[in-house]
Parts: structure tokens; sequence; C-alpha cells
């Protein structure tokens, strides 16, 4: 490897939090929305609308700490500014922005000015005050800058292996993403069988279609009928929309080849192994036999390999353990 761990490491890490706080910031405002269409807006209803998306983080004990009932005010602090929770908008953009920072001279000016830019955003005094006034301008702001650095990122970095760790960073966090919001919908959601088809359950299956910026794409494939198989197989399976978890999984390994310099069929570690029978196993899998075998239970486990690649990417590239002078000089003793 040419390029230090540490500077791998905040590459890395600088793009899955920018990515992060992009699919918070979609996934909440989408829910904010829906609560237009709700007639159920009681205490009971409003815990079954949001706590479903507080558990797709994995944070509920968290949650639950800090606030009294899961409702609109509570949730949408939680995942856009409390600090104590480190999957919030606010934290993950101030974690991306310090990483950056460290590695200032491996990005160009023009992604650092824009990170600095969001950071700045989010920590102005009066936020929570530019929030309340238009949370969808608020959640907008923070897409739009996610889409402006991965578009500088492509047009203004070198295509060097500090690159491809900014690209491994993004596509796995993006996976991982899609399979928490489409896990939400289908087993904590999903509505009574007497809904099923009906007006609610398509507001729903709509809801997680936007949450992934999916809407028009899945209307361009399948027309105006939304049917859970049809949105299941577009957001697992799709070759060619850039947020589905196939779509991710092929990028994921393309630029772990390149970083590692492997040829195809081959790896040099267990995060490029991983990754390939993740792949693999998905292209040798059908929406049938997802359902079959349950579709949250396969959402779990690709979560689950996912952060095995992460895992292994760390002590692959990022991690280093520290040597001890003195066995080092008895190991060269006994040689």
């Amino acid at each position: 490897m040419i390029l230090l761990s540490r500077v791998a490491d905040c590459l890395y890490w600088m793009s899955r939090y920018i990515e992060r706080a992009e699919n918070v910031a979609r996934i909440v405002d989408v829910n904010l929305q829906l609560l237009l269409d709700s007639e159920d807006l009681n205490d009971s209803g409003m815990a079954s609308h949001w706590m479903p998306i507080v558990k797709s983080t994995g944070d509920e004990a968290l949650f639950a700490r800090l606030y009294d009932k899961p409702d609109s005010g509570s949730v949408t602090d939680f995942l856009t500014f409390n600090r104590e929770n480190p999957g919030s908008i606010l934290s993950c953009i101030l974690a991306a922005r310090e990483n950056a920072r460290q590695v200032r001279d491996k990005i160009s000016t023009e992604v650092w000015e824009e990170v600095n830019r969001l950071y700045h955003f989010v920590r102005a005094q009066n936020i929570k005050r530019i929030w309340a006034s238009g949370p969808y301008e608020f959640y907008k702001q923070i897409k739009q800058s996610s889409h402006l650095l991965q578009g500088l990122s492509d047009a203004t970095v070198v295509r060097d292996e500090g690159w491809e760790f900014i690209q491994v960073g993004r596509y796995l966090e993006r996976a991982d993403q899609t399979t928490r919001i489409l896990d939400v919908k289908y087993h904590i959601l999903l509505p009574s069988p007497r809904d099923v088809g009906g007006a609610r359950d398509t507001l729903q299956w709509m809801a997680v279609l936007r949450s992934c910026s999916a809407f028009e794409a899945y209307h361009h494939i399948y027309g105006a009928d939304v049917q859970p198989w049809n949105v299941a197989d577009f957001l697992i399976f799709s070759e060619t929309f850039p947020r589905s978890i196939s779509f991710c999984l092929r990028q994921l390994s393309e630029s772990l080849r390149r970083i590692s310099g492997e040829r195809h069929r081959y790896f040099s570690n267990e995060a490029e192994r991983l990754a390939g029978k993740l792949q693999a196993d998905l292209n040798y899998t059908s929406t049938e036999e997802i359902f079959r075998r349950g579709l949250h239970e396969q959402l779990l486990e690709l979560q689950d390999c996912l952060a095995d690649v992460g895992m292994e990417l760390f002590e692959a590239y990022m991690f280093f353990p520290v040597v001890d002078p003195s066995k080092e000089d008895e190991e060269q003793g006994e040689k």
C-alpha cells in the first residue's frame, strides 16, 4: 500500500459520514411528508410511524434513554441535531469535516470548501430556527450538498487509491442504508392483511422508494403499479440503479480490486473475498427466493455481511498493531 493507513481511514470515513447524513435526511424528510396523509396522529399512531425509523438505525436504546416518547419532535431532533447520537445528521457532518481536515492535502480545494460550507451550515446558531421554518428546505440542503460533494470528488480528485477509498466508503454505506430503509417498511410498518394493496400500503411503499430517491426510476421500469415484490426486486437487484444493493456491491468490489491491484476472480484479503462472495450470492438469488426465506431475515444477513466487510477492510488497510520494540529485538536476535 502506497497510501498511509491514516489517510485511507480518513477518506473512507469522510465519504461514509456524508452518505449517512444524506440517507438520514432523505428518510426523515419523506416520513415528515408522509404524516400529511396520515389520519392516525394520536400517541400510538405517532409511535408506530416514527419508532421503526429509530429501530432501523439500531439506536433505539439510546433514544429511549434520551427521550420520553417517539413523536415527530423527538425523533427528528434525535436523527437531525442530537450530538449524543453518532448517527445524527449533525454528528455525521462534524465527523466528516474532521476527517476531511486531517487529509486536507489529499482532497481538492472544491471538495474541502463544500465540506466546510456544510459544516458551518449545520453549526449555525440559528440552525434549529432554520429547520423549524422549513424542514423540507433544510433536508434538501443536506441532500444537495451530498450530491455536490460526490460530483466534485468525481470531477476534481485524482483517480488514485485515495479516490477508491472514497468510493468504498460511499457504496458500503449506501448498500447498508438501502437494506435498512427496505427493512423498516416490510418488517415493522407492514400493514394488517386487510390493508395490503390498499391506499395506505401503496403510500408506504412509495415512501420506501422516495427514501431511496428511486420513485421515478422505479416507475420507468415497472410503470405506475407499486407492488412490494417489485419494489424489493428493484432496490435489491437492479443493475442500473445506483442505490440498489446489487449495484453498490459491484462498485464496492471493483474499487477494492483496484486498491489491491488483484485480478478478477482472485482476492488479496478477506475484505475482497467477502465483498465478492456477497455479490456472487446475490447474483444467484431471486426475489422469489428472498421472499420465501423471509425478506427481513435476508436483509439482516446482508447488514451483518456488510459490517464484516467493513471490519475486514479496517484490518487489511487501516489497522496496524503497535510493535513492542523489546519483542522486535528478541525476534531479530532469534533470527
